[in-house]
């Protein structure tokens, strides 16, 4: 009987602990990459490549252990970076105000078809790409699949963001078969832990009484918790593959994003507030199904990752029993 796991043969063997590998993470200072590259410093040989412009940021990359070079993707010097990694995570992205979209293409399009031409020898690529890449479905509470329309969503923070993203998994979709890379891409949501987060970025607005920019009807998540991010890499390492293979990448509870930040209120004391804008916060529920398959299911709930979020980035407050 033929099997149904769409995972590769061996998956088991082959990369469900990622140990001795020589890995090249672009942007290891970011959000996501920060405590995803330290974590994998642990037990492998970790190279980091950022602009590095910040001399603290990288002094804090290289305290996790994290070696690092000087590389600006718009118009890459490679140096002496090895050119012999195992495993690629393309991490980095511009994600910057104004509309300045042909900056934007360069960066996070062309960058990823010279990251992946360099490292096209490596075993595997995960390039982490965003759901912010889907059409906003007119259905907010209906999980969002891998094969529904694109067309990006408004993002008046950073208005080149959707655009340079959607060109960015043209240029890896190509890249992979062009150079033999086995790649997935992974479309991320609301990523958070201690170093940051959607969850965060609400913290502050709230305990001010600042009502929270939100657009109407359903705006719901998938938030998933740094923890869970480490250890779905391996699944979505293992998953790479020529054609690239396409995933969500979100946590495994839809939560509605007023009760995310009504949570949050109630474990600091406070009431939030929300005013509905057509430019206010935008989420996707993402069908988390193809995800589970290739790496797993999550395992920190939401709520304990908040908590534990607020915790570590607010010491000096005490948080309510709920």
């Amino acid at each position: 009987m033929q099997s149904t796991d769409p995972r590769p043969a061996g998956y088991n063997e082959l990369m469900t602990i990622l140990r001795d590998e020589k890995i090249l993470v672009t942007g290891p200072a970011g959000q996501i990459a920060f405590p995803l590259a330290s974590r994998l410093a642990i037990d492998n040989e970790v190279w980091g490549i950022a602009r590095f412009k910040d001399p603290k940021t990288r002094e804090r990359v290289e305290k996790a252990g994290i070696h690092t070079r000087a590389v600006d993707l718009a118009d890459p010097s490679w140096g002496d970076l090895p050119d012999d990694f195992t495993l690629v995570l393309h991490l980095a992205a511009a994600i910057v105000p104004g509309h300045d979209f042909d900056s934007a293409i360069r960066i996070n399009a062309e960058g990823t078809g010279k990251v992946m031409q360099r490292h096209h020898a490596a075993r595997a690529c995960l390039m982490m790409s965003t759901c912010a890449v889907y059409l906003s479905p007119e259905d907010g509470e209906r999980g969002v699949l891998e094969s529904d329309p694109l067309g990006g969503s408004n993002q008046p923070y950073a208005p080149t963001y959707c655009v340079s993203k959607i060109t960015q998994e043209a240029v890896g979709r190509f890249s992979a078969e062009a150079f033999g890379l086995p790649t997935t891409i992974a479309r991320m949501n609301a990523a958070y832990g201690d170093n940051g987060g959607l969850p965060a970025m609400m913290v502050d607005p709230i305990l001010a009484g600042h009502p929270i920019p939100i657009m109407p009807g359903h705006v719901i998540c998938s938030p998933i918790h740094e923890e869970d991010i480490f250890d779905h890499v391996p699944g979505l390492l293992a998953a790479a593959d020529v054609p690239a293979t396409i995933t969500n990448w979100g946590g495994d509870e839809p939560v509605d994003f007023r009760e995310m930040c009504r949570y949050i209120g109630e474990l600091l004391g406070v009431e939030a507030k929300f005013v509905e804008s057509p430019d206010g916060i935008h989420q996707y529920n993402l069908d988390k199904t193809k995800r589970v398959q290739l790496a797993g299911p999550c395992k920190v709930p939401w709520k304990d990752g908040v908590r534990r979020l607020i915790a570590a980035r607010y010491p000096d407050r005490e948080l309510r029993s709920i």
